[in-house]
């Protein structure tokens, strides 16, 4: 056995893509998952954790773990679903080092779905069996069997909203929701028209951003993706949609009706300069909220801000709160919007999500479902009504 960091000892450790680990994940499958809501210490889950940073996903570690207790103010969750983030990996990677993550070994994932088991003190408006989303960032615990996280961030899933679509909404829809109101992007009929340009519009938080524009059916939405996806950018209500690898794309070029440049940018691809915004942003006044801001995107939009510039770059801070959730619960459970699955994995599995999401290329969301088979992985799910057809992807 081994120990980490003077916590109790966690048994039958296997690392990721070694011969055991496959040997181990059939076992990992099979094994009966805990039902009872009791937080005993003789209690043990399945997790998915790393000890160390680096690694990837082959420093990921399927181990069986106490089930946690929930404090005061906190769910103590059986998990359905979970769905992977860049932030996730990024913290592996040790980009908030030496903050995040807070201790080791780590359980990752912050984006939640699952069934209310056990309530901590103080906790109103919950009640066992529930089924809820929730927030657990930074602290995450996804990648597990059962979680904790805190009421304040959690909100009741209605039937009509899958676990595995709830699992997607938390973070990433609430982040597109956010970076629209910091452009000024209104999702009703109060305010003026704008133009709006997405970039990496097929990935996960660029589907919901796309989505959440057209709302209204005012705003022109101009989008960038990969040519694969064009069509389902333009299924998800694109205006325009560049293919990023022509030059056209790359630049940013096309404007919106009459030649008017764009209001407002919702930036959630990488590799894009201040230099490549400013000649695209509207005159009068274009507002560029970035997703993936750097230190040198930090600095331009504090020079700007003394300068008082028109045209802005504000890099974009989340705080998801439970009133977003309901709000973008609602407008799935409407048919408003729908959920993009890239793909599903089991958590015996989840490796091979992790990896997915790193390499980049993923379109829509990567969730980790608990308590399905080993066989039960699917690539680019599509349902009735909520998700994008799979001729479209």
């Amino acid at each position: 056995m081994q120990k980490h960091h003077g916590a109790r000892a966690l048994p039958k450790i296997v690392v990721a893509g070694s011969t055991l680990f496959r040997r181990a994940a059939a076992k990992f499958t099979a094994m009966p998952s805990s039902t009872s809501s009791s937080s005993s210490p003789s209690r043990t889950m399945r997790a998915v954790l790393y000890d160390k940073y680096g690694g990837g996903a082959e420093g990921l570690k399927h181990v069986e773990v106490p089930i946690p207790s929930p404090k005061k103010g906190e769910l103590l969750l059986r998990m359905e679903a979970a769905s992977i983030n860049r932030v996730d990996w990024r913290f592996q990677q040790g980009k908030a080092r030496p903050i995040l993550p807070s201790k080791f070994p780590f359980t990752p994932v912050c984006e939640l779905a699952g069934e209310v088991v056990e309530l901590g003190s103080g906790v109103s408006g919950f009640a066992a069996g529930d089924k809820v989303i929730a927030v657990n960032f930074p602290g995450g615990g996804g990648l597990a069997e059962y979680a904790v996280v805190s009421a304040s961030c959690a909100a009741t899933r209605p039937p009509e909203v899958s676990a595995t679509e709830g699992a997607c909404l938390p973070i990433a829809a609430a982040t597109a929701l956010a970076a629209l109101r910091t452009a000024g992007v209104g999702l009703d009929a109060r305010g003026p028209p704008k133009n709006v340009l997405v970039t990496a519009a097929s990935g996960g938080v660029g589907t919901f951003a796309v989505q959440l524009a057209k709302l209204s059916g005012k705003h022109h939405v101009t989008v960038t993706s990969g040519a694969r996806n064009l069509g389902l950018v333009r299924a998800l209500g694109a205006n325009d949609a560049l293919d990023y690898g022509t030059p056209e794309g790359a630049a940013l070029r096309r404007a919106g009706p009459a030649g008017r440049k764009h209001d407002a940018v919702v930036h959630c691809a990488e590799g894009f300069p201040w230099s490549a915004f400013e000649p695209a942003l509207a005159d009068a006044g274009g507002v560029v909220v970035d997703l993936t801001a750097r230190v040198a995107s930090v600095a331009v939009a504090a020079l700007q801000r003394v300068l008082f510039a028109r045209k802005r770059l504000v890099p974009l801070l989340v705080s998801p709160k439970k009133e977003d959730m309901e709000v973008l619960l609602g407008l799935v459970r409407r048919g408003q919007i729908r959920v993009v699955i890239d793909s599903r994995y089991p958590l015996s599995r989840a490796h091979e999500g992790w990896a997915k999401s790193m390499g980049g290329h993923a379109t829509g969301k990567i969730v980790v479902e608990m308590g399905v088979t080993e066989g039960a992985r699917t690539r680019r799910t599509s349902s009735s009504h909520l998700f994008v057809p799979l001729n479209l992807l």
